[in-house]
C-alpha cells in the first residue's frame, strides 16, 4: 500500500517552486491557484525571500499550491482511485490531501485556505506567539515540561518530536530551559497554531462552510485530529476546520498508515520534514521527498510498486 503525504507550514523554502516552473502546464496552473488564492504565487514560489513567505497568509496558500502542482505532475492528471493509497496532510497539508481526494474541488481547497491563512495572520498578530520543536527527551517529561511552561503541545509528530505552541515568552522560557535530553528549536512560522489563541479563526471558517461542497473521499483521507479515516465530505470539512485549534497528531496517521500496510511513502513538494518523520517512525517503509521535477520518475516507479492492486502480496 503506498501512502501521499502533503506537508504542513514551515516546510517552504525562498525560490523552492522555481524549477517546477519549467514544466509544461505549471505557470498556467499557479496562475490559476493565484487567482483563486488572491496573492501571487509565482512571485512567492520564485523570488519572494524568506522573510516574506514565512507570513502565514503567504505561507499556506503556498503549500496547498506546491501540493497541487507536485501531485499533477506526478499523477499527470489522473484521479487517485486505487484502494491501495491512502492520503494524509500536516496542517495545512490536509488541505492539500483533502483536494487530491476529491474531497475538496482545488477552487473550494484554495478558497479554504486563502480564509484560513488570512484569519490566522490576525490571529497570530493580535498576540505575539510562535512554535518551538522538542526533540529527543522522554515523552512524558517532554509534554510535562510544555504544560508547565503553559505552552500547549500543539503538533505530536512522533515519539522523538513534539511541538510547543504558546507566547513568545512562554517559548523563550522554554528555550531557556529544554526538559532532560531534549533540545528545543523555535521555528520559523508565525504564530502559535493548533492553540486557544486560533478560535477566531475557526468562527471564520465556520462561517465559509456553507459556501463548499465537500463530497466523500474517493481513496482513504487520514484525520490530524486522531489519525482515523474520514469517512464523509462533511466530516473531512468539520476536521479540516476543528484542527486549526486543536492539536496535530501526526504520530497517530503514521500509526494509522503502519497499520494500513504501508509500504511506501512518497511526500509531495515543499517536501523533506514527514519523510525524515517517517523514516524514524514507520520502519521498513520506502520513502520518497519530491523536492524537484528530477524526482518525479523515483516517484513515479514508487507509485507504481505499492499502489496496485496486487501489491505487498506474496
Amino acid at each position: 500500500m503506498l501512502a501521499i503525504v502533503c506537508p504542513g507550514q514551515g516546510s517552504q523554502s525562498s525560490g523552492f517552486l522555481s524549477p517546477w516552473l519549467e514544466l509544461p502546464g505549471v505557470e498556467e496552473q499557479l496562475s490559476s491557484l493565484s487567482e483563486a488564492a488572491g496573492i501571487d504565487l509565482i512571485t512567492h514560489g520564485t523570488t519572494s525571500d524568506a522573510e516574506t513567505i514565512k507570513d502565514t497568509a503567504v505561507a499556506q496558500p503556498l503549500i496547498v499550491a506546491a501540493g497541487l502542482v507536485t501531485a499533477q505532475a506526478l499523477l499527470g492528471g489522473a484521479a487517485l482511485v486505487s484502494e491501495s493509497t491512502v492520503v494524509a496532510g500536516h496542517s495545512v497539508g490536509e488541505i492539500t490531501a483533502a483536494a487530491l481526494t476529491g474531497t475538496l474541488s482545488n477552487a473550494d481547497a484554495m478558497a479554504f485556505v486563502r480564509e484560513r491563512a488570512n484569519r490566522m495572520a490576525e490571529a497570530a498578530a493580535a498576540t505575539p506567539t510562535g512554535m518551538a520543536a522538542v526533540v529527543g527527551g522522554d515523552p512524558d517529561e517532554v509534554i510535562a515540561a510544555i504544560t508547565a511552561a503553559g505552552l500547549t503541545p500543539a503538533n505530536m509528530n512522533s515519539k522523538g518530536q513534539t511541538v510547543a505552541a504558546g507566547t513568545s515568552e512562554q517559548i523563550a522560557a522554554l528555550v531557556a530551559a529544554p526538559p532532560a535530553k531534549a533540545r528545543v528549536i523555535p521555528l520559523q512560522v508565525a504564530g502559535a497554531f493548533h492553540t486557544h489563541h486560533m478560535a477566531p479563526a475557526v468562527s471564520a471558517l465556520q462561517a465559509l462552510a456553507p459556501s463548499l461542497t465537500p463530497q466523500a473521499p474517493k481513496v482513504p483521507l487520514l484525520s490530524n485530529y486522531d489519525g482515523a479515516v474520514v469517512r464523509s465530505g462533511e466530516a473531512a470539512l468539520e476536521s479540516l476546520i476543528a484542527q486549526v485549534s486543536r492539536p496535530v497528531r501526526w504520530d497517530l496517521c503514521m500509526e494509522t498508515m503502519t497499520a494500513m500496510g504501508v509500504g511506501g511513502l512518497i511526500e509531495l513538494a515543499p517536501a523533506g520534514t514527514l519523510t525524515g518523520l517517517a523514516k524514524r517512525g514507520m520502519t521498513g517503509v520506502s520513502t520518497l521527498a519530491v523536492k524537484t521535477p528530477d524526482d518525479l520518475q523515483a516517484a513515479r516507479e514508487l507509485l507504481a510498486a505499492h499502489s496496485s492492486p496486487e501489491a505487498g502480496k506474496p
